[in-house]
């Protein structure tokens, strides 16, 4: 079992850019440090409490000051870029990192995002899936190109020139080429089915209730069956708010806090979902109205606190409610006490996942689908 990083990253009011990003930074930097496996970083483009604008651009930076953590994007929205320039950069990045990559993808669902691009979100899986398409068929040709997919065309043909090697696209370092990734955040997403059905990765979003994760994993094994494919709960990644203090009365003390960085991201995003309506996916009751989902509702059902002991025990009853995974994505959230944040990334490193570890592996090995 894996332990991974995943920053959106979400910033309360009145940072400056360059404020959040050297905190972006010095978190992904420690995770590398204390022995986190992977770090998933999100972009949007016109989200200023979410200001990372490009994921790829971010990690670059991190290359040369990490050592052996996985760098990985979280997500690439896929319809708001050009599918000849992103599959370029992308293998590009896998060879400055040698191989230090996983490509997570995404139809792009902020709507300020979309306008923006000029992106229609109601065929944006379809656009993700067009533009995936037309990456893996770049990779597999040589010049001259002449590709198309249901909503993407790439011709280089003219201007070839095989002795100057004019009009020649990069592929990726790993070979055939980096694992795929996308994240689903609805009650048996579709999104989930299509990773299934594609054989990527699967990411369960941190601010889902435990029924809306345990569904993503039943969409994701429909889709795989019925394309063929057998489901490994390894490639299946569910992150989290966790957060690990020395005690359980300095973890309960820190999360009382009114203004404490947990409870002004769930107060965020609450807006950001209902903006879009999108606040079902934060309810445990069919009947549960609106003006119930709180951030005292969202702390109770998608936060996980405590000292190491219980933040465990509360992993393993969690698991037990959705079924084994592959990685567990601890969710970064803003360093309102830095000491604190980077005491609970230690802890989850040193005390929680080594027995969290001993309680996934046999029941990874132990998954049988026919």
């Amino acid at each position: 079992m894996k332990l991974a990083m995943f920053m959106q990253p979400t910033h309360s009011m009145g940072w400056k850019y360059h404020e959040m990003y050297d905190q972006d930074l010095a978190c992904a930097i420690h995770a590398d440090k204390v022995g986190f496996d992977e770090i998933w970083v999100g972009e949007h483009t016109s989200q200023r409490p979410e200001p990372i604008t490009s994921a790829l651009q971010f990690l670059s930076s991190l290359i040369p000051l990490t050592e052996r953590i996985k760098l990985c994007t979280g997500v690439v929205n896929l319809p708001q870029h050009s599918p000849a320039r992103i599959a370029a950069d992308i293998a590009m990045f896998d060879h400055m990192s040698k191989g230090r990559f996983i490509l997570g993808i995404g139809p792009g669902g902020v709507a300020s995002d979309g306008e923006v691009f000029g992106c229609d979100r109601k065929i944006g899986a379809q656009m993700m899936v067009s533009c995936y398409e037309m990456i893996r068929t770049i990779w597999n040709a040589t010049p001259p190109y002449d590709l198309a997919t249901s909503h993407h065309k790439v011709s280089i043909q003219k201007t070839v020139n095989h002795e100057l090697q004019l009009g020649y696209m990069p592929v990726p370092f790993q070979n055939p080429f980096p694992r795929v990734a996308t994240s689903a955040m609805s009650f048996l997403s579709s999104t989930a089915k299509l990773a299934g059905a594609q054989d990527w990765d699967l990411i369960s979003a941190n601010f889902n209730t435990t029924a809306i994760v345990a569904s993503h994993w039943q969409a994701y094994v429909e889709g795989a069956l019925g394309a063929g494919h057998l489901p490994d709960a390894r490639n299946w990644r569910i992150a989290r708010s966790v957060f690990v203090a020395d005690s359980q009365a300095q973890a309960e003390d820190y999360l009382a806090q009114k203004s404490c960085s947990l409870r002004v991201y769930f107060e965020y995003i609450l807006n950001v979902l209902a903006s879009m309506n999108y606040v079902d996916i934060f309810k445990t009751r069919p009947d549960m109205a609106d003006d119930d989902v709180t951030v005292d509702h969202c702390i109770k059902e998608m936060v996980i606190f405590g000292d190491s002991k219980s933040v465990t025990e509360q992993l393993v009853a969690f698991s037990e409610k959705v079924g084994p995974f592959g990685t567990l994505m601890t969710t970064f959230h803003e360093w309102d006490n830095e000491a604190l944040w980077r005491r609970s990334m230690e802890l989850m490193v040193q005390r929680v996942m080594p027995q969290l570890r001993d309680y996934m592996t046999p029941r990874l090995d132990a998954q049988r689908y026919e």
